[in-house]
């Protein structure tokens, strides 16, 4: 389980996150809904060490985690971040250079990683192509190919459906399913109500920096009231 623990974290003096106690079962899809500026970017980058909190916790799987670099390198293994765009995570000019990266800097043999990575988003044969000539769709399914490669038990995903249209939304719920089905938890961010119930678990609403309601069922979350959208 991921949990957080009085999570406190602002910049520049201004709160972001006031106070949050939030639970991602092991297992499931936890999906974290809230408006624009809610916090739930925020709260995504504390749990696999991307931001440390000025107050609290936060603990995988009853670990509190720690930020030396040792100790972040071994959670980035555990729990894979999959940031809203991919521009911002793509690292090497190809495709088969970017998603061998990770498994690189865990010191193994990246080439079966990659293969069983690219093959599970739909880029098999893609390997030599340049990321930068790609669609931001398949940009996309680079990034989370990338962090697949690296085997986490945990994979953290800030608005996936961002950019994609309709074929790759679907697309995307199946692999999320598919990989929960394999072991794989997320912890996934939407503005849609639609994604969130076709993926999700269980469901936590942040509302102005602080968890407004956790519920099993997303006909309990107030989608209206907190500026959700369908799709």
């Amino acid at each position: 389980m991921i949990r957080t623990d009085d999570l406190h974290f602002g910049y520049d003096e201004q709160s972001i996150l006031r106070g949050i106690d939030f639970r991602a079962e092991t297992g499931d899809v936890t999906v974290l809904l809230g408006r624009n500026g809610a916090g739930k970017s925020t709260l995504l980058k504390h749990l696999n060490g991307l931001l440390e909190p000025d107050r609290g916790h936060v603990m995988i799987d009853g670990d509190r985690i720690q930020y030396d670099d040792d100790s972040l390198l071994s959670l980035r293994q555990e729990v894979g971040f999959v940031f809203q765009d991919p521009d911002d995570q793509l690292v090497a000019p190809t495709v088969e250079q970017d998603v061998a990266f990770g498994p690189i800097n865990l010191g193994t043999d990246p080439t079966e990683a990659v293969e069983w990575a690219l093959s599970r988003v739909g880029l098999a044969g893609y390997e030599d192509r340049l990321c930068s000539r790609l669609s931001g769709g398949e940009k996309k399914r680079v990034a989370l190919a990338g962090v697949l490669a690296m085997k986490p038990k945990y994979l953290i995903f800030d608005e996936p459906t961002a950019g994609l249209d309709g074929d790759g939304t679907r697309a995307l719920v199946d692999l999320i399913r598919e990989l929960t089905n394999e072991g794989i938890s997320f912890v996934v961010s939407t503005h849609y109500p639609d994604f969130a119930a076709a993926v999700g678990d269980t469901f936590t609403l942040i509302d102005d920096g602080q968890v407004a309601c956790r519920e099993s069922s997303l006909d309990e979350i107030p989608a209206k009231k907190y500026g959700l959208r369908g799709v």
